[in-house]
């Protein structure tokens, strides 16, 4: 039988949609009990005070999680399936949509897909001419600090799926998304070897830890 705990969450996402709810409620719905102490809701906010933020609980380690009282390896687990979940769901949905709808959605995919990573990895989402995703593909990785990239092979993949277009991504271990002047100067060789074949380079965006920056909207492309 499941704990009237997780009720009113339940409840307002019913009569509100999913979207009503606060990352404390959404939480209290995943968790569904709290403690002796404290109900799920408090429990919830007391969890995402401590952590800083709903990104920040989901990609906490193993230790940092189960050493707070009542988080056991069962709800670690349970945490991290809801990360991959997410994950999975922006990779397929990226793949399954007819185009790259806004800058929020990438930037939302890519956030999935690398911030959580402890090397640098370089992306590219390869598009057609309508600005539908052909592919993506982790083409290079590196260390905690550097990623060697080479222009040739963005080019060459692009080539085998036809590509009129790439969005370019990396992330920066360390959390901070400012790009350097490596970022900068690989960025410039992407786009003029891309331009050869008349293939174009929308944006360019670093992927740190809740930040991104975009290559576009700074004017750098």
């Amino acid at each position: 039988m499941e704990s009237t705990e997780a009720l009113l969450p339940r409840e307002k996402m019913q009569r509100y949609g999913i979207e009503s709810l606060t990352d404390v409620e959404l939480l209290a719905l995943f968790l569904r009990t709290g403690t002796r102490e404290k109900n799920v809701l408090r429990y919830s906010q007391d969890l995402l005070r401590h952590f800083g933020s709903l990104y920040g609980l989901l990609s906490a380690t193993e230790k940092a999680i189960t050493q707070i009282d009542g988080m056991g390896i069962a709800k670690y687990a349970q945490l991290k399936g809801i990360a991959e979940l997410a994950r999975r769901y922006f990779s397929l949905r990226v793949l399954s949509e007819d185009s790259l709808l806004s800058p929020e959605m990438t930037r939302e995919f890519l956030q999935s897909q690398l911030a959580d990573e402890e090397r640098e990895i370089f992306v590219v989402i390869f598009l057609d001419n309508q600005h539908r995703v052909l592919k993506h593909s982790r083409l290079f990785s590196g260390t905690l600090s550097h990623v060697e990239v080479h222009p040739s092979e963005i080019v060459r993949e692009a080539i085998k799926v036809n590509a009129a277009a790439v969005i370019l991504a990396h992330n920066h271990p360390s959390g901070h998304a400012e790009p350097s002047k490596s970022d900068r100067l690989i960025t410039e060789r992407v786009v003029k070897c891309c331009q050869f074949m008349d293939i174009r380079v929308l944006d360019h965006l670093v992927i740190g830890r809740g930040e991104y920056v975009s290559f576009a909207e700074r004017g750098w492309i």
